[in-house]
């Protein structure tokens, strides 16, 4: 498969995800102001989520942009990664309907989770498929964040049970964890499109 195909896949379905999660951020019915109080946790639900799927999709292109070609292998990858991404919508709506209870906390966590732990089986097999000069390999290095986003998530799910407010906090300091740029792939992504330019710039002399 082409990768712009994959990418503009990709895109479509991470939108499409975003879509259906707001639509859980249902008006109130009456015009009275202390209505939306009601809504709160929904709306707060819903940024947390937005803000992960934001997060997801930045990183997602970052990866795919360091990827040369696309097999079978990735591809299949891909999907598994998506696939944990559209459960988003149905934990977020439940949680919010919820106010944030025990369970719906922890599921909302174990979704991230996975969505997680896919994300790396995406990254090991394009890594795997570049070989020993991988480019993503040098890019995302020790994977730190990952590691101790995995960690933080697995606290979440259990703590979840003693405090929902916890919880939440955790998952919020994972989100926050993942907003602060990745100078180490920015740096590669300006030498990958250097390295083009003058690889274009070559073949037209």
């Amino acid at each position: 498969m082409d990768k712009s195909r994959l990418e503009a896949f990709s895109d479509g379905f991470l939108a499409i995800i975003i879509t259906v999660t707001v639509l859980e951020l249902r008006p109130p019915v009456g015009d009275e102001p202390s209505l939306l109080g009601a809504l709160l946790p929904v709306f707060l639900s819903y940024l947390l989520s937005f803000i992960f799927l934001a997060i997801a999709w930045k990183n997602h292109h970052h990866m795919l942009y360091l990827t040369r070609d696309v097999s079978e292998a990735i591809l299949w990858a891909n999907l598994n990664f998506l696939f944990w991404l559209s459960l988003i919508p149905f934990t977020t709506g439940w949680m919010g309907a919820n106010h944030f209870s025990a369970t719906p906390t922890a599921v909302y966590g174990v979704v991230l989770l996975m969505a997680a732990i896919a994300y790396w089986i995406l990254e090991r097999v394009i890594i795997a498929s570049q070989g020993r000069r991988s480019v993503l390999k040098a890019a995302v290095g020790r994977e730190w964040k990952l590691v101790l986003s995995v960690i933080l998530y697995v606290a979440g799910i259990v703590l979840a049970f003693v405090s929902h407010w916890i919880a939440q906090a955790i998952y919020f300091l994972v989100a926050m964890l993942w907003l602060v740029p990745d100078r180490r792939i920015d740096r590669m992504i300006i030498e990958a499109d250097r390295r083009r330019a003058e690889s274009s710039r070559t073949h037209e002399e």
